[in-house]
């Protein structure tokens, strides 16, 4: 978001006088702190570096527990489904509260299953591409607002 002008005088002048200036070398502390913290980064165990740096076998077998982990979490909660329906026909819910609670999330479930069961498929698909055309909208909105409010701010800042 450049809005000088490449042939302004003033900038050109200050462009020159700055490349004309000797170069500074950094201070032997920096580059002995600097060295020792990529020998330190180097040393570390392989399962504390980034997952991009991890054996391919580890790689593999984190994915393969994620996954089976994904799955359990499916199951269980089936399971724990299941037991509640079973929990609420056999009427052990005796809670006052847990019974009407129990029936208005059977019948919104009920509804739900109804409703995506009469949409037809291709309404879905298009329900679901405009969700995507929204999300898309909003994400280039929020990266307008964040170009104009946030990096206008910080040019200002920068110049006074």
């Amino acid at each position: 978001m450049n809005t000088t002008d490449p042939n302004d005088p003033l900038e050109r002048l200050l462009d020159r006088t700055l490349r004309e200036l000797p170069l500074r070398r950094a201070p032997l502390t920096l580059e002995a702190r600097v060295c020792s913290e990529l020998e330190r980064r180097a040393a570390r165990a392989w399962w504390r570096r980034s997952f991009a740096h991890w054996p391919i076998p580890a790689r593999a077998a984190f994915l393969a527990i994620c996954a089976v982990l994904t799955g359990l979490a499916f199951l269980g909660g089936t399971a724990a489904v299941a037991a509640v329906r079973a929990l609420h026909e056999s009427g052990a819910l005796s809670p006052s509260w847990a019974h009407p609670a129990a029936v208005l999330m059977a019948s919104a479930g009920n509804l739900i299953t109804v409703l995506v069961r009469t949409v037809p498929p291709d309404w879905l698909y298009e329900i679901i591409a405009g969700c995507a055309v929204l999300y898309a909208v909003l994400f280039g909105l929020g990266a307008v607002v964040y170009r104009t409010l946030y990096l206008q701010s910080t040019a200002s800042d920068s110049i006074a």
